[in-house]
Formats: structure tokens, C-alpha cells, sequence
């Protein structure tokens, strides 16, 4: 996904579905780190708040778990059932 974002719309939730899809594809698989917010800051060019609370919306998804003086980590989920 481009870093280029849609001012029009809550600018978190477009980096937020942007970490949500690179998860979802395994570019981030289970376990791995996820950018901090000064790496999402740079990358999208926001304020480090708005990065915050896109980890922040991941974290209570379910998507990622954060591990306090190491950063953020994808979290295991189970698989969802097939048809």
C-alpha cells in the first residue's frame, strides 16, 4: 500500500487497515514487529499521536500485543474456520 493518505477520512484508520492488511498478507507474519510510532510517523508522515492510536485501535482488534520496552508484535489468533 502507498504511504500517500486520504485526508478526507480519519487518517488513523487508513494506517491502521494498512498495518491490519500487512498483517493479513503476511508481511507481517505472527510474531514479527510491527513499526513504532516513530517509524508509522515517518513512513506516513503523521503526528506521533495519530500513529499511537493506530497501534492502539490494532491492540484492541486483537492484532497486535505490545511488549513494554520492546515494541509492538503481531498476536497469534486462531485460524478462522474454513468452509
Amino acid at each position: 500500500m502507498s504511504s500517500e493518505l486520504d485526508r478526507t477520512r480519519p487518517v488513523w484508520r487508513q494506517v491502521a487497515a494498512a498495518i491490519a492488511s500487512r498483517i493479513d498478507d503476511r508481511t507481517y507474519p505472527v510474531g514479527a514487529r510491527v513499526p513504532s510510532v516513530v517509524e508509522l510517523s515517518a513512513e506516513f508522515g503523521i503526528a506521533a499521536s495519530t500513529a499511537q492510536k493506530a497501534l492502539a485501535h490494532l491492540k484492541a482488534e486483537g492484532l497486535v500485543r505490545a511488549e513494554v520496552g520492546l515494541g509492538s508484535f503481531v498476536a497469534d489468533r486462531p485460524e478462522e474456520p474454513g468452509p
